[in-house]
């Protein structure tokens, strides 16, 4: 009975130290330095040894992704862990979180938020993307607060584009689920696409924004880019009625 304990405590240490020296190598040399040899010559074992653990370097990408999405949500649950009641205010603490983390933790943004899809094996690109996930989840949670407390100035539905609408029927059902297991349930009459579409292009503008800050590539020199960024929030909040001259 004690052998298989040991055993999987072995196995559970040995994959701590894989995950590890994978995000040693991607903090200090980026996503393209997290191979299967470099991490097998940091731990001084054999490169085949490592399969014993994860099926390919994809497979171990996907959980080093995993791990730093759980260390943001973790750093933004504390930022707004004193605003339990403030929808609005926790929103726009998650977008100046979620900003202040990408400019400090830019090799991991890089392999979660700015890696195209397909050239890991990983579904990167969008904090959205997977829903279900910590990130995710509190975005939506005081998003779902947010249309909770306020009226939102939302399109209407015939506004939104033809082509797009299959794809944001089906992003409706999972948002409608995920808001429900947030605590934060809409009626969803209220949910339609008009609100859909809202809700992903304001994370599309946040996104971009925060790309083109961490990667330098503004189209302009921006001396001040804190002003920059509150202004587009400002921007976004009277764009969708939260704020008013």
């Amino acid at each position: 009975m004690s052998s298989p304990t040991r055993r999987g405590r072995a196995r559970a240490a040995t994959e701590s130290d894989i995950r590890r020296t994978a995000r040693n190598l991607l903090v200090g040399q980026g996503p393209e330095a997290v191979t299967l040899r470099a991490i097998a010559r940091e731990l001084g074992i054999t490169a085949p040894a490592l399969y014993r653990y994860y099926e390919s370097r994809d497979d171990l990408l996907e959980s080093l992704r995993l791990d730093v999405c759980t260390d943001l949500a973790a750093e933004i649950a504390e930022d707004i862990a004193e605003l339990k009641d403030e929808g609005l205010l926790q929103l726009f603490q998650i977008c100046k979180g979620f900003r202040r983390w990408a400019l400090t933790h830019t090799k991991e943004f890089t392999l979660v938020f700015a890696s195209p899809t397909g050239s890991t094996g990983t579904a990167t690109g969008s904090a959205l993307r997977r829903l279900d996930e910590p990130f995710g989840k509190i975005f939506l949670a005081a998003a779902g607060h947010v249309l909770a407390q306020h009226d939102l100035v939302m399109p209407p539905n015939d506004v939104v584009p033809p082509e797009l609408r299959d794809d944001l029927t089906a992003f409706q059902q999972d948002l409608l689920t995920v808001l429900k297991e947030s605590g934060r349930e809409i009626p969803p009459e209220k949910l339609d696409l008009g609100l859909t579409y809202l809700m992903i292009t304001f994370w599309a503008r946040l996104y971009g924004h925060v790309t083109l800050e961490v990667f330098g590539n503004y189209p302009i020199p921006v001396s001040k880019p804190d002003v920059l960024f509150e202004a587009m929030l400002t921007d976004l909040a009277r764009d969708v009625g939260l704020y008013s001259d």
